[in-house]
């Protein structure tokens, strides 16, 4: 078959390494713009645009879909076959109805939950037990399309946005690998109408933590903005980031330090920090932060 490749970011690239891997034959990639990064803002190629590009894999950076030379690229390349995943760009339906056998999303959730951009994020914030991939037929709504395939993932007590993130790339490579080898024998399954949850895009605004909740609730916040945005709190002036804490039972007044390393009582039990990152400072595990900073027992977050 003659395939598209449609991603933009890192979660994209193990879908298209496999993909490649597994023999197929991608004629064309599309990802996103070069955009600026890093503290120099230097435009930088999209990791998918990197990999396509040391594989000889012609690459396509259109702004929109607006332009009809762009829709007309699209269709001559006489596809069989797109594969969408973490793209970034809404598709119109010249592009969706133009591959032979249509456009193929992979969706990093069990749909109909968390439908939308942030589903790896918001299932941990939500306290979601599990999770999964879903291979989707694509249509004009978001993320609404029939599912071809679909392979669960139980959420750990431990993971994060980013630990989730990596173990969602790889099921998605899986799934979309088994789903192309499969697909005359594969039927496309209607969404559930019931159950319909939207990811909506993660805020900044939303990273501030309030130890008025439950440590069950924080931890499940903290975790779900690790590793950006990076929930935080203030203490003594400045900014601290939480990126990995464990529930404990002893409690005390809210926002306060109630045992060493560092331990800070919430509205219902506690949470130890295990990884915190100080403002323009690395990540560190919590024994070697405090070496830096002076934290007592008693000493208030806010």
């Amino acid at each position: 078959m003659r395939i598209a490749f449609m991603g933009t970011p890192d979660f994209s690239l193990s879908a298209l390494q496999a993909i490649l891997g597994a023999g197929h034959n991608i004629v064309a990639v599309y990802t996103q713009i070069p955009r600026p990064a890093g503290r120099g803002k230097k435009e930088r190629q999209s990791p998918v645009h990197e990999f396509a590009s040391s594989h000889n894999i012609p690459v396509h950076t259109p702004l929109n879909f607006k332009k009809i030379s762009d829709v007309d690229v699209f269709k001559k390349l006489n596809l069989d076959l797109a594969v969408v995943v973490a793209y970034g760009l809404l598709l119109p339906q010249e592009i969706l109805d133009a591959p032979k056998f249509g456009c193929l999303n992979i969706h990093a959730s069990l749909l109909p939950r968390w439908r939308g951009a942030a589903p790896i994020q918001r299932a941990i914030m939500a306290g979601d037990q599990k999770t999964g991939i879903g291979i989707m037929q694509m249509e004009a709504g978001l993320d609404t399309g029939p599912i071809i395939l679909e392979k669960s993932i139980a959420i750990a007590s431990s993971d994060t946005a980013g630990s989730l993130h990596d173990k969602l790339s790889t099921l998605g490579a899986k799934a979309i690998t088994e789903t192309l080898d499969y697909l005359s024998d594969l039927s496309a399954v209607p969404q559930n109408s019931n159950g319909v949850i939207y990811a909506e895009k993660i805020k900044k605004s939303e990273a501030h933590i309030d130890w008025s909740k439950s440590a069950n609730d924080l931890k499940n916040h903290i975790h779900g903005m690790s590793p950006f945005p990076g929930a935080w709190t203030e203490f003594n002036g400045e900014r601290l980031k939480i990126l990995s804490v464990e529930v404990s039972d002893q409690s005390g007044p809210s926002g306060q330090m109630i045992s060493a390393p560092l331990t800070i009582a919430c509205g219902n039990k506690s949470l130890n920090i295990i990884h915190a990152q100080r403002a323009g400072k690395e990540l560190m595990n919590i024994e070697d932060l405090i070496r830096g900073v002076d934290i007592n027992l008693g000493a208030t977050f806010k």
